[in-house]
């Protein structure tokens, strides 16, 4: 079983399979960054640091790729934030994607209990918790109104 997780194509797909909940989510709820998004994010995470082989060798190399990725990611993340008059939208799906990224990066470690644990967590926390003071009908991604604080 160790021998078949550690193809790096098994690991791929694991990445992709794990990210499907989350992306899944921010496409039936209509956001800026949906299916294509997140799926792409996880694999392509995943596929960096798997191309430099296994884990423990260059570790400098390693680091940074992984400072590449987060950084890049980072750059994504910011372009799903939007403000408009007196709110910012888009907050939680920047972190999303920033999440989902780290699900691709554990994929490519085999570090699959925090991938699963990060997808899970990433989604429950955008399915079930709402912001507060923001209604059901809001389709506002933080509900925050930062220029007023």
């Amino acid at each position: 079983m160790e021998q078949f997780l550690s193809h790096p194509l098994v690991r791929l797909t694991l990445s992709f399979v794990l990210a499907l909940p989350i992306a899944w989510n921010r496409e039936s709820s209509e956001r800026s960054a949906g299916l294509r998004t997140f799926t792409l994010v996880a694999i392509g995470s995943c596929a960096f640091l798997v191309i430099l082989g296994p884990p423990g060798q260059s570790a400098d190399s390693r680091s940074r790729v992984l400072q590449g990725i987060i950084t890049g990611i980072g750059f994504i993340g910011s372009g799903a934030i939007i403000k408009a008059s007196h709110h910012v939208h888009g907050t939680a799906t920047a972190a999303s994607i920033f999440t989902t990224s780290a699900v691709g990066a554990c994929c490519a470690y085999g570090m699959f209990d925090i991938a699963i644990f990060l997808s899970f967590a990433t989604f429950a926390v955008l399915r079930w918790l709402k912001p507060s003071g923001v209604n059901s009908d809001d389709k506002s991604d933080s509900g925050s109104n930062l220029l007023n604080q």
